[in-house]
């Protein structure tokens, strides 16, 4: 399965990412990672000390082009319409092709998403899932208030209810996607859905 050898922690929290994606939360242990790895839990305490640490180190990995994906946006100075299509269709390649360095096809990061209700209830998990979910929200309806202003969205729905509408409609299209099998192309779903959703609301120039 992988295509390039990985650091020891960077092969543990994605193959703990396999766990969360085969068996569930509930199914995560350090028994189960050791084994899929062939190694010790003991090795594994030696790079998380305790589940929390690498459920946070998880989480960290989950989010790491977060900030690329908006400094990028940025310094494409894209138009706002432009900049929201860019930031939905820069999540579908990441979760269709999560990782493709090192491997052909990982959609297995998609468990993360599906995972936040669960995560959320664990008061030190609240605030790191919380943290990443109001970030790319925040942008997301930041973007649309822009093209609002630049007349290329109508005003007649309020930005934050557009943002709920598109990012909602990503997370369905993802479990969508997952009980399928993997079964169609995950990219080519969102951006068609996007683009009904944007021309509900476009406003012709």
């Amino acid at each position: 399965m992988y295509r390039l050898p990985l650091h020891r922690k960077e092969a543990i929290i994605l193959t703990a990412v396999e766990v969360i994606n085969d068996l569930g939360i509930q199914g995560l242990s350090t028994r189960e990672i050791a084994k899929r790895q062939g190694i010790s839990e003991g090795t594994i305490f030696k790079h998380f000390r305790t589940k929390n640490e690498l459920m946070l180190s998880i989480l960290d990995h989950y989010s790491q082009y977060d900030a690329d994906i908006i400094e990028s946006i940025k310094l494409k100075d894209l138009r706002p319409i432009e900049a929201v299509n860019y930031f939905i269709n820069a999540y579908a390649e990441y979760y269709q092709n999560y990782y493709a360095e090192y491997y052909q096809n990982y959609p297995q990061i998609t468990a993360i998403t599906q995972a936040y209700d669960v995560l959320s209830h664990d008061p030190q998990l609240t605030e790191k899932i919380k943290g990443i979910f109001m970030s790319r929200y925040e942008f997301l309806e930041a973007m649309i208030a822009e093209a609002q202003k630049s007349g290329e969205i109508s005003r007649s729905i309020d930005s934050e209810k557009l943002a709920g509408i598109i990012w909602g409609s990503f997370s369905m299209a993802c479990l969508k996607w997952r009980l399928s099998g993997y079964g169609f192309e995950l990219r080519d779903y969102i951006i068609t859905t996007l683009e009904t959703i944007l021309k509900a609301f476009r406003l012709l120039k």
